[in-house]
């Protein structure tokens, strides 16, 4: 059974892993895989190339930032997702809840749907992958999980900016 978070948008959906060399709590080495349906990968440098892979909205991704949580400098996140692609990350350590880009401006706070892996993980690392115009505005967002629990890499949302200026999106991740 496959569970996503979001709506029926059209989302990189994580497959259950069954190799044990990539379970939780184990200190292995793992280069990233792309020879599966899902590729997989154990640092923010394999989340960051499958997000330049995915390219955002069919664009180039210029840069692609990791999420950190302001507080506490923590890397690792429960990420809820509204109807509308409004992305919301809440550190595992502190549990200060953030956007990421413009999100709290959209967000609702009553219709959204919690990130899950396949494998039952809901806790990510999470990077954000911007492509720009030419004169440095971004263009579209897409928002990069890496499960902790089996190193499962997608794109969970994928949004268009329509709108300039834009370039102060990129300290938001």
């Amino acid at each position: 059974m496959l569970r996503t978070c979001g709506l029926g948008r059209r989302l990189a959906l994580v497959p259950m892993s069954g190799d044990p060399a990539t379970a939780v709590g184990q200190n292995v080495a793992v280069a990233l895989d792309k020879s599966g349906k899902v590729w997989r990968g154990d640092d923010f440098g394999h989340l960051a190339e499958y997000i330049r892979h995915f390219k955002a909205g069919g664009y180039p991704v210029a840069t692609v930032v990791e999420s950190r949580c302001g507080v506490c400098d923590g890397r690792a996140f429960r990420v809820n997702l509204d109807e509308d692609e409004a992305t919301q990350r809440v550190c595992l350590a502190c549990g200060t809840a953030a956007f990421i880009g413009d999100g709290g401006e959209h967000w609702s706070g009553t219709d959204y749907d919690s990130c899950a892996c396949l494998c039952g993980g809901a806790e990510f690392a999470v990077a954000v992958g911007y492509a720009l115009f030419d004169d440095g505005e971004v263009r579209w967002v897409s928002v990069g999980l890496r499960c902790l629990k089996d190193d499962a890499l997608g794109v969970y949302a994928d949004t268009k900016i329509d709108y300039s200026p834009s370039r102060h999106l990129l300290d938001q991740a």
